[in-house]
């Protein structure tokens, strides 16, 4: 009895947590952007997924330099999301309004939709602040 009354419980609270919606945009022939989507929705994001053979015009529009772009760009809320940025770190950053964006330049193998193996090279979650300032946000 007290096993069926927890379960209840819990979904009912789960019914009341909302997904987190993100728009990501990404070119037709990227794989990765697939498993990277996989992440987010395992991870409680409702992804709208948008398909454009012109990815980088939204990364000109968006402010986002060349060293920090990587294969596919989200907007979460008013954060850009700029690669394979693990969705926790998505969720951290969150709380902090005062960033532009979060960004994981290149594809670094081992990162979320870039899993290969065992292999986990390191990598970093970057944070641009309103101003355009970097800072080290999170080390994988």
């Amino acid at each position: 009895m007290k096993r069926n009354l927890l379960a209840s419980a819990l979904l009912l609270c789960s019914g009341l947590v909302q997904a987190a919606s993100i728009d990501v945009y990404r070119d037709p022939n990227c794989g990765c952007c697939h498993a990277w989507i996989e992440h987010l929705q395992e991870n409680g994001f409702e992804v709208t997924d948008h398909v454009t053979a012109n990815v980088v015009t939204l990364k000109q529009q968006l402010g986002i330099s060349p060293d920090l772009r990587s294969c596919h760009t989200a907007i979460y809320k008013d954060m850009f999301i700029e690669g394979h940025v693990p969705a926790s770190d998505i969720l951290a950053a969150d709380a902090d309004s005062g960033l532009r964006g979060l960004a994981v330049p290149g594809m670094p193998i081992g990162s979320p939709g870039m899993e290969m193996g065992d292999r986990q090279d390191p990598y970093e979650v970057i944070a641009i602040d309103a101003d355009g300032q970097r800072q080290v946000f999170n080390r994988h």
